[in-house]
């Protein structure tokens, strides 16, 4: 007997018939003799509906009852999926994130976990029932309930994995698991088979869509085996853990063998519109003025992704610096810096939001500098400028306009040979989560 957890995406739980289609799937999976906890998103576009109707409310809903209002989207789905499930004689109990034990820090909106308590869920389990956990969501320490971000969902049910010791969580979205590139935009992507936590770390935090960026980390740091499946059919999907597994074929032939081992895993092609540039220009080039520009930064609580900083000019003394962050930071960054533009000593800020970041992930790339050439040759071929460059062990990312950026991802896809073979890759529904 194993231990299965299972999560759900809005869009497989989008109305009664997908719930129905998910409660069977999940009354198979205790029948054929596993212990089974789920965790499950709101419905559809239930959270995106939730805050255009704060919108309409006020501007600046506070975030207190802004996690209030959102936390009953997913509490809707869960009580639904667990009468679903009763109703086809498999026993289910629906337990709120606070109900399960999901603890977190007091930061509402974004909440990180600070622990898993689950004992509420594992008695269900041992008493033969299916749990239902609404993702999403948890409670702080002063019992305020709290919300995870984006993605959050995949979290609780990794982070839910990990307190249980669960044999593996499985991750239902609406494409057949994790591809080279975005079905959406590359119809040819091909499905991966294994990655490891490292490149799906890379691909989640380079826009890749289909696992969230923290639910990654926590299955690294606690070794929580990832199936990323379609709740749409019964294929196989794509297993994420700490190795590549099955990535060398131990039947081929020596030389064959020796060729793989040394070659570069290419694990695929992510992109992401999320992000915008923000340019410092005429900054004074001299010790300690990129410290404190980036700690005024950080004090308006921004994630920075790629800094470029140029030459400085020789006769003026000054440089650029720019640097990309999310959209949602970017109000607060440039009144943070306009407000300290005379002891920053800079001229003006230059807003870009109009940017794409493409990225290459994949084992092995730093020690191949052929790599870098082919990327950049794509691009060029394609005609696309390239407006910013960052790297790492295994990724190249680079900034370009945002309405080049699926020539690009399609130019790059093509020229590491990543286009299957096998016919277009299928999405059943919604985008991806």
């Amino acid at each position: 007997m194993a231990l299965v957890v299972q999560k759900y995406g809005g869009s497989s739980v989008s109305d009664a018939h997908s719930i129905k289609r998910v409660a069977k799937r999940i009354a198979a999976t205790k029948r054929a003799g596993n212990d089974v906890v789920v965790v499950v998103s709101a419905m559809g576009d239930t959270t995106d509906e939730l805050l255009d109707l704060a919108g309409q409310i006020t501007p600046l809903p506070p975030q207190r009852e802004l996690d209030i209002l959102l936390t009953s989207g997913e509490r809707i789905s869960m009580s639904l999926l667990a009468m679903a499930i009763t109703n086809l004689g498999v026993k289910a109990k629906s337990f709120t994130g606070q109900q399960a034990g999901l603890m977190t820090d007091a930061v509402h909106g974004r909440a990180r976990l600070v622990d898993v308590v689950p004992h509420r869920v594992r008695e269900t389990v041992e008493k033969g029932q299916v749990a239902i956990v609404a993702g999403f969501q948890g409670v702080s320490s002063t019992n305020d309930v709290t919300t995870l971000g984006r993605g959050g969902s995949d979290t609780t049910a990794v982070a839910l994995a990990a307190g249980l010791d669960a044999d593996v969580c499985e991750i239902y979205t609406d494409v057949d698991g994790v591809f080279t590139a975005d079905p959406r935009i590359v119809p040819s992507a091909r499905k991966i088979d294994r990655v490891t936590y490292e490149e799906m770390l890379e691909l989640a935090a380079s826009g890749a869509k289909v696992l969230a960026l923290r639910a990654v980390e926590y299955a690294r740091r606690y070794d929580v085996p990832v199936h990323v499946r379609s709740s749409f059919s019964s294929t196989t999907g794509t297993l994420v853990t700490g190795t590549h597994g099955d990535a060398i074929d131990p039947n081929a032939p020596a030389a064959e063998e020796e060729t793989q081992m040394e070659a570069p895993i290419i694990s695929g092609v992510a992109h992401d519109r999320s992000e915008a540039k923000i340019t410092v220009v005429g900054v004074p080039d001299k010790p300690g003025t990129a410290a404190r520009i980036f700690e005024v930064v950080a004090g308006a609580g921004a994630n920075i992704d790629m800094i470029v900083q140029n030459v400085s000019a020789a006769h003026t003394g000054l440089t650029d610096i720019s640097f990309t962050l999310p959209h949602a930071d970017s109000p607060s960054t440039l009144a943070a810096l306009n407000a300290l533009q005379d002891e920053l000593g800079f001229a003006s800020l230059q807003y870009d939001d109009q940017i794409g970041k493409l990225s290459l992930v994949g084992a092995g790339m730093k020690s191949h500098p052929g790599v870098s050439a082919r990327l950049f040759g794509a691009l060029r071929d394609a005609g696309i400028n390239i407006e910013m460059i960052s790297t790492s062990e295994i990724r190249i990312s680079v900034v370009t306009r945002e309405d080049a950026l699926d020539d690009a991802v399609r130019a790059i896809h093509t020229a590491f040979d990543l286009d299957s073979a096998d016919g277009e890759a299928v999405v059943y529904a919604g985008s991806g989560r």
